[in-house]
């Protein structure tokens, strides 16, 4: 008897889920460059196959701005997890568990922003 190997395609649901895994081992070692990558294809094929809205595609958004905040490009993180949290209170609702941890992650972003633009603004207008 012939054991048939199934060959799932690039923008299958375990495909990706296996290389969002990947971007998450290069996240955890720093290599932000690959993370990024992957979490990038992961996010574009849910968008094309899923929708925009699809709780999955915005999962892939914050794993992106999760990977981003960890690079240090702060803004750039900041605004794609707001986007995805108000995806998220629209699709899933504010009180779901994803979007209440995800917008605690966001205010918590936010303040450290703006604590350290108070800093450093503090600091110019002292020097100055």
């Amino acid at each position: 008897m012939e054991t048939r190997k199934a060959k799932l395609g690039a923008d299958h649901p375990s495909t990706l889920t296996s290389i969002a895994n990947l971007a998450s081992t290069y996240r955890k070692q720093g290599r932000w460059e690959e993370a990024e990558q992957f979490y990038v294809q992961v996010m574009e094929t849910r968008k094309t196959k899923l929708g925009a809205d699809h709780p999955s595609t915005l999962a892939s958004m914050v794993n992106l701005a999760f990977t981003w905040e960890s690079a240090g490009r702060s803004a750039d993180a900041i605004d794609l997890l707001r986007t995805c949290v108000i995806k998220q209170e629209q699709i899933l609702g504010s009180n779901h568990p994803q979007t209440l941890s995800n917008s605690k992650t966001l205010l918590v972003w936010e303040t450290m922003c703006l604590t350290i633009e108070a800093r450093s603004g503090s600091r110019l207008r002292k020097a100055g």
